[in-house]
């Protein structure tokens, strides 16, 4: 199994806290192996084998109870009165009302709860109701490309950063090497699971060619200012038929399914947020190349696996506008406000003047970053051009 130190350690601070611990992320991003890890951890801090109760309700095994009440009485038969017990509850979400087997074993003070969802709706309606301030939240990626570099151990950055663009992260893709057909076949199956089971069945959808078509426009248009118009607009002219109000459902169904991400823009000189010209991001450029039949726009990409990243390490992100100017990146956490360009490469003049033209224009005294995989480290006037791959690899901080 790989490491996944980040989402371990969150796990760990959380150890024996009065707190339920939700796992979210797309399916097949590693959450139950990250819970195989965790019960490892837990096994060698002398906790016995008795005092963990798991379950995985993707497993037809575990998926023989009736109601929620069944699955409530078979656990709570299960719990050791004197001792700590750990229950691992993995998409759980499958199960109707499976909040209320949530809540009523939070209450017991010898339980320490964990659980897994591969889809928002688990964190809205009646579970919020009933557990507000009383969870806490990490959203599970793919494979950061650290993590992906420091599987195989090689000191070729760019080269397996190639292979990294080309094939995603999912972590089951490591046991397949670079064989492509067994790679597609793998991404084909994610794909139309979670588009069947998260997206299509769980909204009732109709049209799944429609949504297909949205799902590869979003794909094929990362990192740009796109509205539900005019994707409406550009299907329409196609000869398919799909009002605004199809899209935004759709768009929020992908969204909930952590298939895509949105961001939105924020006006700077006017400070305030704006409602319209959001950007999209996928989960994983690997699907984003199989849905699309190869790679496209490596600066896209690279954009996209940076936004990723700053979304990995837990920053608010927005898109930021000045004017008729766009900087990629506004980013927010406890130390303030950062802003960040990314770019593919700036050794062209015209483009490193395009490329720095927003970030000059911004008068305040945040912090300000050019990220490219030049490997280039240049001051512009305190605007700090920085290698991509130092970033993602950690070696320099923002």
């Amino acid at each position: 199994m790989i490491e996944r130190p980040y989402y371990l350690e969150f796990l760990k601070k959380l150890k024996d806290k009065q707190i339920i611990k939700v796992v979210t992320g797309i399916r097949r991003c590693g959450k139950s192996t990250l819970f195989e890890l965790y019960k490892n951890y837990l096994l060698g801090q002398g906790v016995s084998k008795d005092q963990i109760v798991s379950l995985n309700f993707e497993n037809p095994k575990d998926m023989i109870f009736n109601d929620w009440k069944e699955l409530y009485d078979y656990i709570d038969g299960k719990l050791i009165s004197n001792k700590k017990n750990y229950i691992f509850l993995d998409e759980i979400q499958i199960l109707d009302s499976f909040e209320k087997v949530v809540d009523g074993l939070f209450v017991n003070e010898n339980v320490d709860l964990y659980i897994t969802g591969s889809n928002s709706y688990m964190l809205s309606g009646e579970l919020t109701t009933y557990l507000t301030g009383r969870y806490m939240q990490i959203h599970m990626l793919p494979l950061s490309f650290k993590e992906y570099l420091e599987y195989y151990g090689e000191d070729n950055e760019l080269k397996k950063y190639d292979s990294y663009v080309q094939n995603g992260g999912f972590p089951y893709l490591l046991n397949l090497g670079e064989d492509k057909e067994l790679i597609r076949n793998y991404l084909d199956g994610i794909y139309n699971t979670v588009l069947m089971k998260d997206v299509v069945v769980r909204n009732n959808i109709k049209d799944v060619l429609m949504l297909d078509s949205v799902v590869k426009f979003i794909f094929d248009n990362i990192g740009q200012l796109v509205s539900t118009n005019k994707i409406s607009n550009t299907l329409n002219s196609n000869n398919r038929r799909v009002s605004v109000n199809t899209v935004e459902s759709y768009l929020s169904s992908l969204i909930d399914s952590y298939i895509v991400y949105k961001i939105s823009r924020y006006d700077i000189k006017g400070k305030e947020y704006l409602k319209t010209g959001d950007k999209y991001y996928v989960c994983d450029l690997g699907l984003r190349n199989y849905l699309l039949g190869g790679v496209r726009d490596y600066g896209s990409i690279l954009e996209n696996i940076i936004f990723l990243e700053l979304k990995r390490r837990g920053y608010e992100i927005y898109v930021g506008k000045y004017d008729d100017l766009e900087v990629d990146f506004i980013i927010k956490n406890n130390d303030g406000i950062k802003y960040i360009q990314v770019a593919l490469s700036v050794r062209d003049e015209k483009i490193l003047d395009r490329e720095l033209a927003p970030l000059y224009s911004i008068k305040d005294n945040y912090p300000k970053y050019l990220m490219t995989l030049d490997y280039d480290t240049v001051d512009y006037d305190g605007i700090r051009q920085i290698s991509a791959i130092d970033f993602l690899l950690d070696k320099t901080d923002i």
